[in-house]
C-alpha cells in the first residue's frame, strides 16, 4: 500500500493537487485499497485581536471545527476510489510534525498541497525545504507606494 502525507489548506487546490498523483497510483490496477493518505489540515491562524477574546477551548473548537470541513470536502473523494484516508490536524511546527510521521508512517511520500496567497509565506514542513512564497507578486510596500506617488506625481 503506497502511503502519502498530504499538507493542505484549501480543498480546491488539494484536490487539484491529489488528482495527478491518484491517476498515477491507479493506473498500477492493485485491488484493495492502493493508496493509504493522512491528510493533515492547515488551519489559517487567528489573528492577535481575535484570540485575545476566545478561549484555548474555543480555538481548539474553531479549529476541529474548519478541519472537519476541510476533510468533508477531500475525503470522499478519495474513498471513492477505495483508498485509505487518516485526517489529522497540524499543531506546532510542521517539520517536527513531518518527522513524526515519516517514523509512523515509514516509506510515506509527502505532498505540500497548500495555497500559497499574496504575501504570506508558507511555514516549511521539511528540514530542508525553503520557506514557501510566492515571489512573482510580493512586493514591498514602500516600492509600490514610491510607485503610487510618481504616478500621482507625472499627472
Amino acid at each position: 500500500m503506497d502511503k502519502i502525507i498530504v499538507y493542505l489548506d484549501d480543498a480546491a487546490h488539494a484536490l487539484a493537487q491529489i488528482n495527478p498523483t491518484q491517476a498515477g497510483a491507479q493506473s498500477a490496477g492493485t485491488a484493495g485499497p492502493s493508496t493509504q493518505w493522512i491528510l493533515v489540515a492547515c488551519p489559517p491562524r487567528m489573528t492577535k485581536h481575535i484570540s485575545r477574546w476566545l478561549s484555548n477551548s474555543a480555538r481548539e473548537n474553531w479549529r476541529r471545527k474548519w478541519s472537519d470541513n476541510l476533510f468533508g470536502q477531500i475525503a470522499p473523494a478519495l474513498k471513492a476510489r477505495g483508498d485509505a484516508v487518516v485526517p489529522l490536524v497540524a499543531t506546532g511546527v510542521l517539520t517536527t510534525l513531518t518527522a513524526q510521521l515519516l517514523s509512523q508512517y515509514a516509506g510515506a511520500r509527502v505532498l505540500d498541497a497548500r495555497r500559497v496567497l499574496v504575501g504570506r509565506d508558507l511555514q516549511p514542513i521539511a528540514h530542508d525545504q525553503a520557506t514557501r512564497s510566492d515571489s512573482r507578486w510580493s512586493v514591498p510596500g514602500a516600492v509600490a507606494g514610491m510607485g503610487a506617488m510618481l504616478i500621482l506625481a507625472a499627472e
